[in-house]
């Protein structure tokens, strides 16, 4: 695995962007104010309001919109042609899977950047196989199915296992230690915890982190856990609202790939076919631009059925967990 790349810490191209302090009436101690506030890119003030800035930064309406509208400048925020947006989509990255399977199932060359992925499926169907397997390959170089970059592994069940992500690496010829750096994980404690930790890797991918990765392991738990029963749902559904849009400005603003994993229940009034539900209804699945529901098979093996594709049709497909993380039927190994 070629990944000197992934150490590298900005391209050429990325040093140009424009920084805040680039805005009119944003200095230095201002810019600060504004990153401790967990403001560091022009799209994040662009789109607040004056009286939101200014109170943020501390500065006058005045001035803060005058700060909005030339962000609002500087990102050319209005409409572009359809052919203008096909050129930009050609920037997208693709992480394969481990499986040509499931790289197939997902457009044929696995988990886009720009997108956010989510998996959902009962305990041992594959889900977080399947993120361990990504946070991996996301190092590989471009043309060996990866994205050159580093990977952001949020752990909310005690999920993340370094011995498998060695394990993994190991299968694929890489350096397990080089790997394992690769990899930021931060365990979050409750969903404060896990939206705080959307605001830090902001500041790492500022900092120069070639992050390409985002991993949320899983996505619902603490929000489940902490707002149960009927009468908090509202607030639980607003929160996980705000936080998928989060992921979703995150993974656009950046061209970085969001995978995350999802619980699930059984639905009662599922009276035929598979009672299985995900967690976080509509909020959930509206936000996810790829939702794929994930099963244990006959003999081992996982079926992956794609439930949700701005783009593909409806397809399932079958994958293997083997000591090399993801795999085809054809590479199975035994464990």
């Amino acid at each position: 695995m070629a990944k000197g790349d992934a150490d590298e810490k900005v391209s050429v191209s990325e040093s140009k962007e424009p920084k805040l302090t680039d805005l009119p009436g944003i200095g230095p101690a201002v810019s600060s104010k504004l990153e401790s506030a967990g403001v560091y890119d022009l799209m994040t003030l662009a789109v607040m309001s004056p009286s939101e800035l200014g109170d943020t930064a501390g500065i006058s309406p005045a001035v803060a919109r005058k700060a909005i509208q030339a962000a609002r400048k500087m990102l050319d925020l209005g409409f572009t042609d359809g052919l203008e947006f096909a050129e930009r989509r050609k920037t997208i990255n693709y992480i394969t899977t481990g499986s040509k399977n499931l790289n197939e199932l997902l457009g044929g060359k696995g988990v886009e950047s720009r997108a956010v992925t989510e998996a959902f499926g009962a305990y041992g169907s594959g889900k977080t196989q399947l993120g361990s397997t990504l946070a991996v390959n996301v190092q590989l170089p471009i043309e060996s199915g990866g994205a050159n970059g580093k990977c952001v592994f949020i752990d909310t069940e005690g999920t993340f296992r370094p011995a498998r992500i060695k394990q993994i690496a190991e299968g694929l010829g890489a350096n397990p230690e080089k790997v394992l750096k690769n990899i930021f994980v931060a365990r979050a404690f409750n969903s404060d915890h896990q939206m705080l930790l959307l605001e830090k890797v902001s500041e790492m991918i500022k900092n120069g982190e070639p992050i390409k990765l985002i991993i949320i392991d899983s996505l619902t738990a603490h929000f489940r856990a902490e707002f149960a029963g009927r009468g908090q749902l509202a607030d639980r559904q607003q929160k996980l609202n705000r936080y998928m849009h989060d992921l979703m400005k995150l993974a656009e603003s950046n061209n970085l790939a969001v995978y995350v994993t999802n619980q699930v229940m059984a639905n009662p009034a599922q009276l035929f076919g598979d009672p299985t539900t995900a967690i976080g209804g509509h909020i959930v699945g509206h936000a996810s631009t790829y939702r794929i529901y994930l099963r244990r098979g006959k003999q081992k093996s996982r079926v992956a059925k794609l439930i949700d594709s701005p783009n593909l049709p409806d397809n399932e497909c079958i994958f293997f967990v083997s000591d090399k993380g993801v795999i085809d039927g054809e590479d199975v190994v035994s464990r």
